[in-house]
């Protein structure tokens, strides 16, 4: 174990808190039963270190603590009331006296809880863990939805009849094999195809992605794309009711162009010319398609992704709830279907870990229009994209999400958010920066952004960070 200086001084300059990550200040005291449930969480997370004697705001000064003077007594009590050993490290930093608790992972299959609740990390706050991610931990050490048999007993014809192979090898830009072998053998090393006694299995995996036709395969039809157009502004009236046909590896690039021909266009005036132009733009549409198929529920049956388009806005929803704060999904990447993930990044079909929003949003703030809004449900995580509105046409809310998203996106791109740059971002003038100041003051009475100097008094010079930074 033996924490070094070294080391604690490393977490501190860490760019923010994470899942397994915690300071505190506690310089005389902390509360047992916090501590209780910050052990539960963190275990639920993978692990961590809970450090006291810190504070949890940059720059994080170490100011000492006095708790728990007895470590091998408190762990004692810990391992009685929690279940699980917890190892407490007394570290004599130059600055003052730091605890650290070195907290196990969970075991496998097994969530902690703490009076009954099963507790996770959401930011700043320890919630109660969602449904799908309890039964995604429940259902840890059984073969995972997509090493399941789609379809059994195939042979050889059978299997390059089904799956688009080709496909495979057009995306990674692979010359294809020469005879079928090399086909077959290659699908069996990606885990799209396993091998049995009577022939071939195409496990689920292998069906989602390059299945010519889902319909061919149980219970898959209903996992493809649907595409949904309605007349106006709500769901009385249905223009279109689409669903997809095929994979998504192979299909992917015709469902966004079928997408993109459905969204509406607007007609603007540019040096006296007309254009059209679509209302929303192509990469944000396709992030957020690819999105919602990786990061799907698979478990829920009878349900799919969604794409919803409106007169006035899109709503692209998958099954399922995210693992992470929508708060976010700007900066942080957590998926419940990795291996899923990492095929179709190896594909082309989406970005690396954590970017794809981070391009929606940014795509929104070049083509001026509102800042997406993503919505968790009961059973359903949904991301809305809104046609071009002018500032004063904006509510509160559209405003504050705009100025957040725009604070998040200057962080993660190593910047901070000023007046002058939110007023870029909202193509504002220079007379508007009263009006700009407003939106920034109610974002931070929401509680999304702060100042990133306290210590500036100066109102021009001040510069702005996300809340969790």
């Amino acid at each position: 174990m033996a924490t070094t200086i070294q080391q604690i001084d490393t977490w501190r300059a860490a760019h923010s808190e994470h899942q397994r990550l915690e300071f505190k200040e506690a310089k005389t005291q902390f509360d047992n039963r916090k501590l209780y449930k910050y052990c539960v969480a963190l275990a639920n997370e993978g692990g961590g270190y809970l450090l006291l004697g810190i504070e949890d705001q940059p720059p994080r000064k170490v100011v000492g603590t006095a708790a728990f003077n007895d470590p091998v007594d408190m762990a004692a009590k810990m391992f009685h009331t929690l279940g699980f050993r917890v190892e407490i490290e007394e570290v004599l930093h130059p600055d003052g006296r730091v605890l650290v608790f070195h907290i196990p992972s969970r075991p496998r299959g097994t969530v902690y809880d703490f009076e009954g609740a099963y507790l996770m990390r959401a930011g700043e706050e320890l919630v109660p863990m969602s449904e799908d991610r309890l039964r995604a931990i429940f259902a840890e050490g059984q073969p995972d939805w997509f090493s399941q048999p789609a379809l059994e007993g195939c042979e050889d014809d059978k299997v390059v009849q089904l799956l688009d192979t080709q496909s495979y090898f057009d995306l990674l830009h692979l010359p294809y094999p020469v005879n079928r072998a090399g086909v077959l053998e290659r699908f069996e090393s990606e885990k799209l195809i396993q091998r049995q006694d009577d022939g071939w299995m195409i496990t689920n995996l292998g069906a989602i992605l390059f299945a010519k036709k889902l319909e061919q395969f149980d219970r898959m039809a209903r996992k493809a794309a649907r595409v949904i157009v309605y007349e106006g502004k709500n769901k009385l009236k249905t223009k279109l009711d689409k669903p997809g046909t095929k994979g998504y590896a192979v299909g992917f690039q015709g469902l966004v162009e079928f997408i993109y021909g459905l969204v509406p266009s607007n007609e603007v005036i540019e040096q006296a010319l007309r254009r059209e132009v679509k209302m929303f733009p192509e990469i944000a549409v396709r992030e957020l398609v690819a999105n919602a198929l990786i990061h799907q529920d698979f478990t829920q049956t009878g349900t799919s992704v969604m794409i919803e388009i409106y007169d006035d806005r899109m709503e692209i929803s998958n099954p399922g709830k995210p693992f992470i704060s929508p708060d976010r999904f700007i900066d942080e990447y957590q998926s419940r279907n990795e291996r899923l993930a990492d095929l179709m990044r190896r594909l082309g079909i989406c970005e690396e870990k954590g970017s794809g929003v981070d391009k929606v949003v940014q795509a929104a703030e070049v083509y001026q229009l509102p800042a997406p809004d993503f919505r968790v449900g009961e059973r359903r995580t949904s991301a809305l994209l809104f046609a071009h509105m002018d500032i004063e046409q904006m509510d509160r809310n559209d405003r504050i999400r705009a100025c957040y998203q725009h604070c998040c996106l200057r962080y993660v791109m190593n910047g901070k958010m000023t007046n002058q740059s939110l007023r870029e971002r909202f193509k504002l003038p220079e007379d508007k920066t009263a009006t700009v100041s407003q939106i920034i003051a109610a974002t931070m009475d929401a509680g999304k952004v702060k100042l990133a100097d306290p210590a500036q008094t100066s109102t021009r010079y001040r510069s702005y960070v996300p809340f969790w930074a």
